[in-house]
């Protein structure tokens, strides 16, 4: 365009020699326009070819930052899938372990219950226990009572029989080293009296020296209305054989103790109903018959003194 401009202004410079100056003029003035407008257009191309570079150069900012987005979405996209596969697996899985999961809890909510009603069955044991225990406790309580009443009781007994003992100990002491022995065994007293001391071979008649000894024990026991008496006669192993009116060592140790018994009862102090005669013959001896010393021994009268039980056999009734 720009060369037909130019060649267009040459042919009419050309003519304007052989025009008038009317023309020339006028030529002139459309040049000066055409310049003007030339101008005009060359700048307004250098604008344009500015623009134009500008264009392209953010088509290819536009260009670059479309690829880079649309790396970025492919990106995203596969990310996006297996962010979806993953999804859908943890989908099903969930789906699987809340059906799993519904029956794990149904079998938990039943296994609960039987554990529940097991526990409320343990808990009624347990507090039936715990009652039988309760009244286990009292009952050794009140046993342990009973039992510190009894040992007290018993205590009792003995002291009161240690005085007993020493007692007829100081009563008849003017008859030591005669045959005579007293000791406390297993709660009772026994007093032992040889038949030296109390009567003849063969009698069941008391000398003046026993029925002494007899008297003076029977005021001791006068003292001590709780005591049972139990008198046993006692003989060695050699045969009666004097006829008359003893027919064994039984009878003769029987109406030997009788004989105590009518002495003891004649003190007033004695309740007779705290007396026992019983006869043992030859069949309780205390040594060897094989010898004098021995047979002597044997040849006896125990007097054996109880303490009367009436107590403790109404706590052990209450028990």
């Amino acid at each position: 365009m720009i060369k037909k401009l130019l060649i267009f202004t040459l042919v009419i410079f050309t003519f304007t020699s052989c025009v008038s100056s009317k023309l020339h003029k006028e030529l002139e003035g459309k040049y000066t326009t055409l310049k003007n407008d030339y101008d005009d257009l060359n700048a307004n191309s250098d604008g344009v070819l500015n623009d134009k570079n500008n264009l392209e150069n953010q088509l290819d900012e536009l260009q670059s930052a479309y690829d880079a987005t649309v790396l970025e979405r492919d990106q995203l996209q596969q990310e996006t899938t297996v962010l979806q596969k993953k999804y859908d697996t943890l989908n099903d899985s969930y789906t699987a372990l809340e059906q799993n999961s519904s029956k794990a809890i149904a079998d938990n909510v039943q296994k609960n219950r039987e554990l529940l009603a097991q526990l409320e069955a343990k808990e009624q044991a347990l507090a039936a226990e715990n009652n039988r225990l309760l009244k286990l406790e009292a009952d050794m309580q009140e046993r342990s009572q009973h039992i510190a009443e009894l040992e007290g009781l018993i205590a009792s007994k003995d002291q009161a029989m240690r005085d007993l003992k020493n007692a007829i100990s100081s009563a008849l002491t003017a008859f030591e080293g005669k045959g005579l022995t007293i000791e406390q065994r297993n709660g009772k007293v026994y007093v032992s009296m040889e038949n030296k001391l109390l009567f003849k071979s063969g009698s069941w008649a008391i000398g003046s020296e026993g029925r002494t000894a007899i008297e003076q024990l029977g005021a001791v026991l006068g003292d001590n209305p709780d005591i049972a008496v139990l008198i046993e006669g006692h003989t060695d192993n050699d045969p009666f054989s004097s006829g008359g009116q003893i027919a064994n060592n039984w009878d003769l140790s029987t109406k030997r103790a009788t004989a105590i018994v009518q002495i003891l009862s004649e003190n007033s102090a004695i309740n007779p109903e705290s007396l026992t005669a019983a006869g043992r013959g030859e069949f309780a001896p205390i040594a060897s018959n094989e010898t004098t010393t021995g047979k002597a021994k044997n040849r006896r009268i125990e007097v054996v003194l109880t303490p009367k039980l009436d107590e403790i056999s109404k706590l052990l009734n209450n028990d």
